[in-house]
């Protein structure tokens, strides 16, 4: 029967078309937010890393009520990297608001999330954003939409989507552009009008897919998902249903239901329902809890397999342990054992080495994201340089393909080709935009996409913009050069000089500042040539009886390149590794004595 009460619904998009915004419009119009209450904007992007970087990363969920019909919002991301949230949160609902950019259009992302709505054949509403715009076409933009739905083999039924047209930021939806609408109001009513309450039964046995796992000081591990069938109730007891066994006279210590941004508890939850409970320890994404006699789980969670892989290190340098926290193996194969019971789409697998840990993911962004976030909790380790995931069929390595999406300027259309080309790129399309922008769409390797990003924004003077998205497996394109550059390496520990970087300045650019303790072996700047140069960067200039040490103080050096560490993943060659800790990036070779380098060389000859 379907539950009219309920409108379960989760909102796709590519980065930055929009989704956070409106989900912060519908929260206020819908009353839950008081007027008086000061609510900051993207109030669904929790995380600090999301505020900062401006995108979601984790899916969340929020609910609201219209006319007495209560609707679950999910929040998703829109990067591929983060995918996975994307596939478990489609579990979740009923319909799906497609956003798209008034003047962007369709981007890559856009095609990412679409797919996975129409695999499994999820009602959808467009939702044309951003039509203050003054470069808004929302005319041709609907048009691409409508192409990309025939592009992915959307059938008759999914391509007569209803089409409304909203300003997020004013809070405004139309049904028609240029209607008398102030508010949100018509998409509310499309939203109850279109989408279809869930199918779910109260007196059945209890189903209740958890899709995601929460942690409360209090209560514990809280899991979270929407209940199939049936009812959960406080301190009944219930089965574990996991992928291989299944556990019975679970207890449930707590039910909660969402309100807002709030959790409510509540002594017993109603089927069709996003929820949460606690008291059950040691549960997993894709578990299914049900009734305690006859069990029925529901089918688990499928998600794509990872193209990415790095391996996490327990940090050995010489400063190891004077800034972090956690910093032993057990430490960090804890942290990551906690990470993939929430993120489904990660893997963490064990290698010959106690203190080396192979850390699998969808791209470098998911990456260089937990790897920032591990290190605001306390964590001191180091990262070796992201590898691709290959696999094998019929005696043949088969290797990831990324589809890359490009708007650029006119006259940086040869420079990046060109690069792209000897990354083993191939040119797909290409299409003149007019005013002077050109959009290329290339079938390049996983592997010729590291550490181009940077290379891209430089090539382009900050104005290109770069989009990926996983195509399919391929045979194995050959050798891949990577940085043409060598590095500038310490020789020595002690304290940079500011006599010692003035004879760095023709020999390449700096990465730290004058006064920085390094050690032997440490990166400290990128070379303007290929082979890497071991320097003493500690060195001082002899003093005299005619010159004194202040005579240098009217130099001024080139300020150094201060990496970011996204920067420092793409930067790094396979014998290097990031040292990662709260306060500190660095850069180091894997081997730091220059003695043993040298003989490793000489043996791979």
């Amino acid at each position: 029967m379907r539950k009219n009460n309920f409108r379960n619904i989760a909102i796709i998009a590519h980065v930055d078309h929009g989704k956070t915004t409106l989900v912060d419009g519908l929260l206020h119009q819908s009353g839950t937010f008081k007027t008086h209450e000061n609510i900051a904007d993207r109030v669904m992007d929790s995380m600090d890393l999301e505020k900062e970087r401006g995108i979601t990363i984790t899916a969340k969920n929020t609910s609201v009520f219209y006319n007495d019909i209560k609707i679950n919002i999910v929040d998703t991301p829109g990067h591929a990297d983060f995918g996975g949230e994307v596939e478990r949160s489609l579990n979740l609902v009923d319909g799906v608001l497609l956003l798209v950019d008034a003047s962007e259009g369709p981007l890559p992302q856009t095609r990412f999330v679409l797919q996975k709505a129409l695999l499994k054949d999820l009602p959808i509403i467009l939702i044309i954003n951003k039509i203050d715009r003054p470069d808004s076409r929302i005319e041709e933009v609907v048009n691409e939409v409508y192409d990309l739905f025939i592009d992915l083999d959307a059938n008759d039924k999914q391509i007569e989507f209803p089409i409304i047209y909203t300003n997020a930021k004013e809070r405004v939806a139309h049904i028609e552009m240029g209607d008398d609408s102030k508010d949100l109001t018509p998409l509310f009513d499309l939203i109850i009008d279109k989408f279809p309450g869930p199918l779910a039964i109260d007196d059945h046995v209890a189903q209740f897919l958890i899709t995601n796992i929460d942690y409360d000081s209090y209560v514990g591990q809280v899991a979270v998902g929407r209940l199939g069938n049936g009812m959960l109730e406080v301190n009944k007891r219930y089965s574990l249903c996991g992928e291989d066994k299944v556990v019975n006279n679970q207890k449930l210590s707590a039910c909660y239901t969402f309100s807002g941004l709030k959790k409510i508890k509540v002594d017993k939850l109603e089927a069709g329902d996003i929820i949460a409970v606690a008291g059950i320890e040691n549960i997993m994404i894709g578990d299914t809890i049900s009734c305690n006699e006859n069990p029925d789980p529901l089918p688990r969670i499928s998600i794509d397999e990872p193209t990415v892989s790095m391996f996490f290190h327990v940090n050995d340098g010489p400063f190891a342990g004077k800034e972090g926290k956690y910093l032993t193996s057990r430490n960090l194969s804890d942290r990551l054992q906690r990470e993939i019971l929430g993120n489904v789409s990660l893997q963490v697998k064990s290698t010959d080495k106690t203190d080396v840990f192979e850390v699998c993911g969808r791209g470098e962004l998911q990456m260089a994201v937990l790897i920032e976030t591990m290190r605001r909790e306390g964590y001191e380790f180091m990262v070796s340089k992201p590898q691709v995931i290959t696999k094998e069929e019929n005696g043949e390595i088969l290797e990831p393909v990324e589809a890359i999406y490009l708007d650029l300027e006119e006259d940086h259309v040869g420079t990046i080709t060109e690069k792209l080309s000897i990354r083993k790129g191939r040119m797909i399309n290409l299409q003149n935009n007019g005013f002077g922008r050109v959009t290329l769409e290339f079938k390049i390797p996983s592997r010729g996409l590291i550490g181009f990003r940077s290379q891209f924004l430089t090539d382009t003077k900050g104005s290109g913009i770069m989009n990926t998205l996983f195509d399919s497996y391929a045979p194995w394109s050959g050798k891949i050069p990577q940085r043409n550059s060598g590095v500038l390496l310490a020789d020595r520990p002690g304290k940079v000089t500011t006599y010692a970087s003035l004879g760095m300045v023709d020999r390449g650019e700096m990465f730290v500042n004058v006064g920085t303790e390094v050690y032997k072996g440490m990166i400290i700047g990128e070379r303007n040539r290929s082979g890497d140069i071991d320097i003493n960067i500690i060195r001082e200039k002899k003093l005299t009886n005619m010159r004194a040490s202040s005579s240098d103080a009217t130099v001024v050096l080139r300020p150094p390149q201060n990496l970011s560490l996204d920067q420092c993943i793409e930067f790094i060659a396979e014998d290097e590794l990031i040292e990662v800790t709260p306060k500190s990036i660095r850069m180091r070779k894997m081997e730091l004595d220059i003695n043993k380098r040298l003989a490793m060389k000489k043996k791979e000859k």
